[in-house]
């Protein structure tokens, strides 16, 4: 398997205009699922803050369009060959863990090659990537890795056995890291947002329409957005914003912790 080649890489803005928020010139950011949604808001918002990024996905097109619109780098990579990954060694300042599907189904009905396939590619990989890139990390004394998880990282729902399986697993391997990589200036955090406007989750309100016999307008209401108090889908530039904080200096402080962006779902 081909990895990303070593060194800061060009980090020109991916808008034309620098954000507010960390100077993250010559450090370096991998950044997972970055070929659409959440992940290619990721890339693009590191890169404004000064960051080289690799942007990995399945998709070769996608990879190659987000890496050529941020200056970043296209790792085209499939994260669900976790063998594959075995003996990765990244040198990245900078983890961002968000590749992830979704498969809604009954538990009695779920397909157990569906599950392993959510299962290797949203914990497995996130825990491969994660020890290919602590190295780097500690050698330097500093580093950070975010975990994109999911209110579903918190709370359950029904027909997503093994999406909140996995989100709760990703929990508790981001508090791991958090507690042996504070010596070394390494924290680990997740983010979980609710329902972000995303093609995963566009497929998301068709399952569940299906799932539950309803149209997809009275899913987005009375399914996905039930126990919300704010009555939105979020936008992916909105937890990419979550993101880029968890690299600042304000952040510093924050390990082993959760940045919660659910609209109020686990207040209740």
């Amino acid at each position: 398997m081909e990895t990303p080649a070593a060194g800061t890489g060009p980090a020109p803005s991916g808008t034309g205009q620098r954000l507010t928020g960390p100077d993250l010139a010559g450090r370096r950011a991998l950044v997972t699922g970055a070929g659409s949604g959440i992940g290619a808001a990721v890339a693009v918002r590191l890169a404004d803050l000064g960051a080289g990024v690799v942007v990995a996905d399945i998709d070769a097109d996608r990879a190659g369009a987000v890496a050529d619109r941020i200056g970043g780098e296209p790792w085209v990579v499939d994260l669900s060959d976790v063998d594959a990954l075995a003996e990765l060694r990244l040198d990245v300042d900078i983890l961002v863990n968000n590749a992830g599907v979704q498969h809604v189904s009954p538990v009695h009905e779920f397909p157990p090659e569906r599950f392993a396939l959510i299962v290797r590619l949203m914990l497995q990989a996130p825990f491969l990537l994660t020890r290919a890139a602590l190295p780097h990390m500690y050698a330097a004394g500093w580093g950070r890795v975010v975990h994109v998880s999911s209110a579903h990282g918190l709370r359950a729902s029904p027909f997503k056995s093994a999406y909140v399986a996995a989100k709760h697993g990703l929990e508790g391997l981001s508090k791991v890291v958090a507690l042996e990589g504070a010596e070394h200036g390494v924290t680990s955090n997740c983010v979980n947002p609710g329902y972000v406007r995303t093609p995963l989750v566009e497929k998301q309100i068709t399952d569940q329409a299906r799932v539950h016999d309803l149209s997809e307008e009275r899913v987005v209401g009375e399914v996905l957005l039930k126990n919300s108090a704010i009555k939105r889908l979020i936008e992916p530039d909105e937890v990419a914003a979550a993101v880029s904080y968890l690299c600042s200096p304000e952040a510093s402080y924050m390990t082993g912790a959760n940045l919660v962006l659910d609209g109020g779902w686990s207040a209740r």
